[in-house]
């Protein structure tokens, strides 16, 4: 069995070719869950063939939101996941080319009935406070992730009720025996999920201990996070860097002057227009990214419960020219939640609203609805995002053109986290939302009951053909059920989904090893000065 997910799954569920392009080449997945030795191999040779690899120095890295926790099972953005992968590892984790490799576990098994998994703990791996990994650690790492400790489960995906962990039992010394009370495919991407010391995530004071190739120095809230080199890193090798400081820079504009004076050393979140100023200056790199942006609308608002509202909206979008305005033509144009580069489980529906705005239309469906003097639209947008704020502009000349008179209000990061997300007091907002490496990822948020549902979609038909996509067992039949879901969300137009757009990142012309991944992450472990 463990041979029949990891590579026959991984080959369907993961035509991310196009991810791992920029990275080195695409490869297939491998046959074995490989460690990370071969990844660093490969990385080595395709930017450094001619030297030895060169460690120490300090790199600055421009981050745009403030961490919303330093708990690695708490943590909501993912602006805050891709700075705890440097800090925090699981079981398995996503390596550059779309593979789980083992990480804190050496190996691991899956019963042939998928309800049983085996983790064989790596040997001389320590936390960043000195001590070794036992398996209590992951006994209790497991248990509070998906709610055994206290009944919260603090990753759903991994709670009990949602096909996750019954039973976490010790075997022995250096092996875990996981019982999961339904079988299911994409699991196995959970068990990513950060291992910390037992008991410690009972102290809210306590400092981020993990096993990652850095280990926490200090948080300062709007400034930094600092991290230094974890010298006892299971992976020999890694990281080459002594420190690396996310430093929070909520202005693009600030971004870029940071970047052109030197105080900032690898800002990953350039626009069009900023990454044509800085060619030749800066080593200016893009990848397709694993996040897709909309126009995300609030469906328990009193106006947008009617479904012609929300059609008219996504009629009038012409998103056409926001892939041109905003991303210079490199982003995807999209109408569903889901990656094209997972090719088996995308379904095109650009044809269901069109892609070059249809204003007229849009009337129509106002008129219909009851409102044909057209409705007044607010849209909360996070300041800090360039991209977003950019397309807010785009999209609310494409609403006023159809009587949606669209306000846009720019909102700070931690409010527009609080009102918009958690407290879901919105009608309108434009984020993205970003994905693991399963399909299922960008899907499940919808269902009605889902804790990540900020747009309070309600759809039961969506909710009974996710649960038997999540059941399948057979490849086909998964793909056959994602793309129902993504049908049947572009006819209710739950949310105006517009596009995937690129990840383009500026580094300083004396580094070298940026590695793009296929889901959103800062690999730090890997860059070094040339």
């Amino acid at each position: 069995m463990k041979r029949r997910i990891s590579v026959y799954f991984m080959t369907a569920l993961l035509l991310m070719t196009a991810l791992g392009g920029c990275a080195g080449g695409t490869q297939k997945p491998s046959e074995d869950k490989s460690s990370l030795e071969s990844t660093v191999a490969e990385s080595s040779q395709s930017t450094n063939t001619a030297t030895e690899p060169v460690y120490g120095g300090k790199v600055v890295v421009g981050i745009q939101q403030d961490m919303d926790s330093l708990d690695p099972h708490k943590a909501t953005a993912a602006g805050t996941k891709e700075i705890l992968f440097n800090i925090f590892e699981g079981l398995v984790k996503p390596d550059p080319n779309g593979n789980l490799i083992n990480a804190v576990a050496s190996d691991y098994s899956i019963s042939e009935d998928g309800l049983t998994y085996t983790f064989t703990l790596r040997e001389g791996v320590k936390f960043h406070n000195g001590n070794n990994v036992t398996t209590e650690d992951i006994k209790y790492s497991l248990e509070r992730a998906s709610g055994l400790l206290d009944g919260t489960a603090l990753i759903s995906s991994l709670s009990a009720d949602k096909g996750g962990i019954t039973k976490v039992d010790i075997l022995n010394d250096n092996t875990v025996q996981v019982s999961v009370s339904s079988a299911n495919l994409e699991l196995i991407y959970s068990f990513t999920a950060a291992i910390i010391p037992a008991g410690s995530g009972e102290d809210p004071e306590a400092q981020p201990v993990g096993t990652g190739p850095f280990s926490f120095v200090s948080y300062k809230p709007q400034e930094s996070v600092v991290l230094k080199k974890n010298a006892d890193y299971w992976q020999k090798g890694l990281p080459y860097l002594d420190e690396v400081d996310f430093k929070i820079v909520n202005s693009a504009d600030t971004a870029l002057l940071e970047l052109q004076g030197g105080s900032i050393d690898v800002y990953p979140y350039l626009t069009d227009s900023q990454a044509t100023e800085l060619q030749g200056k800066l080593q200016v790199l893009a990848a397709p990214s694993n996040v897709v942006q909309a126009l995300f609308l609030n469906n328990a608002d009193e106006t947008l419960q009617d479904v012609r509202v929300r059609q008219a909206i996504c009629y009038a979008l012409d998103r056409d020219s926001i892939n041109d305005f905003v991303f210079g033509g490199n982003a995807a144009v999209v109408s569903c939640a889901m990656l094209p580069t997972m090719q088996s489980y995308y379904e095109d529906l650009n044809s269901v609203y069109g892609t070059s705005g249809n204003a007229e239309k849009a009337k129509e469906l106002l008129t219909e609805a009851g409102y044909p003097d057209g409705i007044d639209f607010t849209i909360q947008v996070p300041s800090n995002y360039e991209v977003h704020m950019q397309t807010a502009e785009v999209v609310a000349e494409h609403l006023n053109a159809a009587n949606i008179h669209t306000t846009v209000v720019p909102v700070e990061w931690e409010t527009w986290l609080s009102d918009v997300y958690t407290g879901r007091k919105y009608q309108g907002t434009i984020s993205g939302i970003t994905t693991d490496m399963t399909p299922g990822y960008l899907l499940n948020r919808f269902q009605t009951e889902s804790s990540k549902n900020f747009i309070n979609y309600s759809n039961a038909d969506f909710d009974a053909t996710y649960a038997k996509a999540a059941a399948s067992l057979d490849l086909a039949e998964k793909a056959g059920y994602y793309k129902e879901l993504q049908k049947l969300m572009a006819e209710d137009a739950g949310t105006a989904f517009l596009s995937v757009p690129p990840i383009t990142v500026a580094i300083k012309p004396e580094l070298e090893g940026y590695t793009f991944y296929p889901v959103y992450v800062q690999d730090m472990s890997v860059v070094r000065y040339k």
